[in-house]
């Protein structure tokens, strides 16, 4: 081939070396480093085969040479093909190239051939060695086609199938030569093809790419007597072939910059959608002055979720009275809302969603993924429904988790295409910015939960102290009449001419007046905190003391009376008499239920539990009846709310006793009994 043609191709193909090797060092990857060894190799099959100059390693004067020469462009066709096709198999714990026994064939195919026999016809004992090369390379490359990928399997094992077929022919027909000289125009062809089964678009990146290794591999026409024996076709064939290693890098490079420009676009079209989605959140007004009002709009915002988001399922669940529960949900099928409501309520409070025993749904986000079976119950609807994974952001209060939103159905993003290209749509895989906009909402969300605790919390003090001053100005106006009450009754107790119908009415008065004056003092004690500091107080003898004074009084209304204090319980931080005030209350409240007359219509049993126990460096003081439940537990101690089904109101002494418990560090919950009846929690740190 002439020199003046040779040259420039050698050198366009050299100067477009830099090139990949930037690549791979911008971007770091294998697929880059290997078109860069690949046209690195060839270059050196260019320059060990042709005449260039005073050198001249075309005349088979130097076998070692071609032999190299042949090995590089038969490697250098191996991992432009390996570059699109990179599958591997297993072999015990490594995972291997199928490259790697495709490939090793054919380069002790050449080194024997070109270096041993120096391109000769081998001797009768060797003859079959080099189709033994080429059958094993070809059954790697049956399975090669058969693995996975990009090509279809039929059209994999259908094409090792005919050239393989070919190169045997070839073999047997023509010479041991032309086999290798096959083997490296077929990878160039398959790599044509694999260039468009991988990117699947009309752009001039990819059409140089394949048009310059489809030129490429026209080198086996020469096989034909009608093209080998015209010196002419010959020449204008080389020049081809030559000029299609220049056209297939620069395609290459091109197909590189128009990834890059497709990556750009799709990075500004999420922003684009990020934004969109952040500004459908920001419009949320999420200011609440209760927490009860969040169930108003948690179906809103599950709503605004699934509409602006790639998840077209979500569903809030929130802290609520010692449990989680379903807030509200959107694009949830109903048969799956109800079942997931049972599972909120069985999810533990304690170390839920903490980060060190869940598995991040993205890297560099705060989204987790869970497996819900862990909480499912034998033959819950949710695993029927396969409905057991979900993401979840938390919702991380100061102590504990008191909310996570859940996160599942996502949807087909739409992959951004160049212009001139097929549209088509892939599931794009998870990316943080799809979960950054939610888990700022999340954010948002938590710190006005909060912030309506504290409002709440702060309207709730204001309306105790408004009950503590009116505690106080009760006590100050009935003081005085009550004082002129017992000071009558006592004269007329001490008068001698009474008869015993009318002592009895006068001993009642001063029983009933002295019973409201313990009250009253009561009142003015609980509006008046005691100062000082907390001490340590015996919860089984106050417990065993209140049940040897109030025992009477149960025997009296026929009420069953139970006491169970758990051995070996601790002390507790407070004032001893304020306790013993709150317990009172509960206790007096679990009586006027007991005895209420629709407790009394059905004619069931009256009985009232008093139990302590401790866990956890907590003592706990239950107070279970057997009467009414509260219409709303988590409001039990709000003397305006109806507390019973039947209309009436918590009395005053439990919206004290709740206060009371704030005051010695402590908290009073409520809760409904299954399958009747009420209980009222009172907890207090342990000394």
């Amino acid at each position: 081939m002439p020199d003046d043609y040779q040259a420039p191709a050698l050198i366009l193909t050299a100067l477009l070396l830099p090139s990949f090797g930037y690549l791979y060092l911008r971007f770091r990857d294998i697929r880059f480093l290997l078109w860069f060894l690949g046209f690195l190799l060839a270059i050196v099959r260019m320059a060990l085969t042709y005449r260039l100059g005073p050198w001249d390693f075309s005349t088979g004067a130097y076998p070692w040479l071609t032999a190299l020469g042949q090995t590089s462009i038969q490697v250098s066709a191996t991992l432009f093909l390996a570059s699109l096709s990179p599958r591997r198999f297993q072999v015990g714990p490594f995972r291997v190239l199928y490259v790697i026994p495709y490939a090793i064939p054919l380069v002790v195919y050449s080194i024997v051939f070109e270096g041993v026999f120096r391109g000769g016809a081998p001797g009768a004992h060797w003859f079959w060695l080099f189709p033994l090369l080429s059958a094993c390379s070809l059954v790697a490359g049956f399975f090669w086609g058969m693995a996975k990928g990009n090509m279809p399997s039929w059209l994999g094992t259908t094409v090792c199938a005919v050239l393989g077929s070919i190169a045997f022919w070839i073999y047997f027909a023509v010479g041991g030569q032309w086999p290798l000289s096959f083997a490296e125009n077929a990878n160039h062809l398959m790599t044509a093809i694999l260039l468009i089964l991988v990117f699947r678009r009309l752009s001039p990146g990819l059409m140089l790419a394949a048009v310059g290794f489809s030129a490429w591999s026209l080198f086996m026409l020469r096989i034909f007597p009608s093209i080998e024996n015209n010196p002419a076709v010959v020449t204008q064939l080389l020049r081809i072939v030559v000029m299609g290693k220049v056209v297939a890098g620069i395609g290459l490079i091109l197909l590189v910059l128009e990834e890059q420009l497709g990556a750009n676009l799709n990075g500004q079209e999420r922003e684009r959608r990020v934004r969109r989605e952040l500004e459908a959140y920001t419009s949320l007004i999420l200011a609440r002055s209760r927490v009860d009002d969040f169930d108003q709009q948690a179906a809103e915002i599950c709503q605004t979720v699934t509409k602006h988001s790639r998840f077209s399922q979500a569903a809030l669940l929130l802290l609520h009275a010692g449990r989680f529960r379903l807030a509200g949900s959107a694009g949830l099928d109903p048969a799956v809302v109800e079942p997931l409501e049972e599972l909120a309520a069985r999810i533990p409070i304690r170390d839920f969603l903490l980060y060190r025993s869940e598995t991040l749904a993205v890297e560099h986000s705060h989204t987790l993924r869970i497996d819900l079976t862990r909480w499912m119950q034998p033959g819950d609807d949710l695993k029927r429904l396969r409905f057991t994974s979900v993401l979840a952001i938390p919702m991380a209060g100061r102590t504990s988790t008191e909310g996570v939103l859940l996160l599942a159905g996502m949807r087909n993003a739409p992959a951004q295409t160049l212009v001139g290209s097929p549209t088509n749509s892939n599931r794009a895989p998870l990316r943080p910015d799809d979960l950054l906009p939610i888990e700022l909402l999340t954010t948002r969300l938590q710190a006005t939960l909060s912030q309506s605790m504290m409002l709440e919390k702060l309207i709730d003090s204001e309306k105790y102290a408004g009950l503590g001053q009116l505690a106080g100005s009760m006590t100050e106006q009935l003081n005085d009449p009550l004082t002129v009450i017992l000071g009558y009754a006592s004269l007329l107790q001490e008068t001698s001419s009474l008869e015993p119908r009318e002592r009895k009415g006068v001993e009642s008065i001063l029983a009933e007046a002295r019973h409201m004056r313990s009250i009253l003092q009561s009142l003015t004690r609980i509006s008046r905190p005691q100062s000082g500091q907390l001490t340590a107080v015996s919860v089984s003898e106050m417990l065993t003391d209140m049940e040897q004074l109030y025992r009477a009084e149960f025997l009296r209304r026929s009420i069953e009376f139970r006491l169970s204090i758990a051995p070996g319980l601790p002390r507790v931080l407070c004032h001893s008499q304020q306790l013993r005030q709150a317990v009172l209350h509960c206790l007096q409240y679990a009586i006027d239920t007991v005895e209420s007359e629709r407790l009394a219509a059905t004619g069931s049993e009256k009985t009232v539990n008093l139990e302590a126990t401790s866990e956890d460096n907590v003592v706990r003081i239950l107070i279970a009846h057997s009467g009414p439940g509260f219409v709303h537990p988590d409001r039990a101690f709000d003397p305006f709310v109806p507390a019973q089904a039947s209309g009436e109101t918590a009395s005053l002494g439990l919206s004290l006793c709740a206060t009371i418990l704030r005051e010695q560090n402590g908290r009073a919950s409520a809760v409904n009994l299954e399958p009747r009846g009420a209980a009222i929690l009172l907890e207090l740190q342990a000394a």
